[in-house]
């Protein structure tokens, strides 16, 4: 039934049964791609994790991967030592492949929408499934990676976003992803309402946003690229503690400024397809809009991370970031 739980999930198809035994524990299916792990016993380094992905629906290859981890757990080749709740976020977005269906889902994620539309209602019935994951393991630590990957190329394929909040990031995570391979880390500097924001904002989890690379179709993932954090994710579900290494090796940023799109005629000044962390030196013209004017950029160059002039009117074209020594 795990191995099954994906393609039920995006077929629509009700699983035969909502509950089963595995190594380790049981699973329990709580809605359409809502899985709960629950251990016999939890491992001495165990934590409450929460695993997404799909929150983009054509984002696949972290869907893949924790296809594999499931497999793996049927198998008896991975045995859960900790509670984890697995989501699959946009299940309508996934099977039309597309990023959203009508709106971004992952700027929902705030207590206080009163937004309505299918990807509000997700948002919503998301939020209520995370606070019941924690408040049920409120003894453990609480830690949330969301998974993604890039429409674009990247001079760090594999980065992480450390979202705004007053919960500090444990030194212990930023050599967990050193670990698993992430080359670069992008502090947010305000609240942004993403799904890994909630967590932490919310349950003061340990969260992030992890992009695995360039955004392609089911099938045309290099999963062997990702087999670090693929080691990572097993981890945390047999409640191990995971490998590590030096944090030194990743490169640190730091959000400067939002480019965001006030009127139908905002351009950004530069090809459609630079990649994220391409640095622009002092005096570069990065952005025209006829509400907001120019952008330009002063004394301190700018790196400019997820760049996209075709977002909603009012919403983020572009994050543009300094080098930071460490982490933030």
């Amino acid at each position: 039934m795990l191995a099954e739980w994906i393609e039920l999930s995006l077929e629509g198809t009700a699983p035969s049964e909502r509950t089963g035994r595995m190594a380790g524990g049981r699973f329990l299916i709580h809605a359409p791609g809502i899985l709960e792990l629950i251990p016999d016993t939890s491992g001495k380094d165990a934590q409450a994790c929460l695993l997404s992905a799909g929150i983009h629906g054509n984002e696949t290859a972290p869907i893949e991967l924790l296809g594999r981890c499931l497999a793996r757990l049927e198998a008896g080749l991975l045995a859960v030592g900790a509670p984890v709740l697995v989501i699959l976020g946009n299940l309508a977005s996934i099977r039309s492949g597309k990023r959203y269906v009508e709106t971004n889902l992952n700027r929902l994620f705030r207590r206080e929408l009163d937004e309505e539309g299918m990807e509000p209602e997700r948002a919503r019935e998301l939020m209520s499934a995370v606070d019941g994951f924690f408040a049920r393991h409120a003894q453990l630590p609480r830690l949330h990676y969301d998974l993604h990957t890039a429409i674009r190329d990247s001079r760090y394929p594999r980065f992480v976003v450390e979202p705004f909040g007053e919960t500090a990031t444990r030194a212990e995570q930023w050599t967990w992803l050193a670990g698993a391979d992430i080359q670069a880390a992008l502090h947010q500097h305000r609240h942004s309402w993403t799904f890994s924001h909630y967590s932490k904002h919310y349950h003061q989890a340990q969260a992030f946003t992890l992009e695995l690379g360039r955004a392609l179709p089911f099938g045309h993932n290099d999963l062997a690229a990702l087999a670090p954090m693929g080691r990572l994710l097993e981890d945390l579900i047999a409640g191990r503690k995971p490998a590590q290494a030096p944090a030194a090796q990743m490169a640190f940023f730091r959000v400067a400024h939002e480019l965001m799109r006030e009127s139908e005629s905002f351009r950004l000044c530069f090809a459609d397809d630079t990649p994220n962390f391409t640095e622009f030196p002092p005096g570069t013209r990065l952005a025209e809009d006829d509400k907001a004017g120019p952008f330009i950029v002063g004394e301190t160059p700018l790196s400019v991370v997820f760049p996209n002039a075709q977002v909603e009117l009012g919403a983020r074209a572009a994050l543009l970031a300094t080098r930071a020594d460490q982490p933030v």
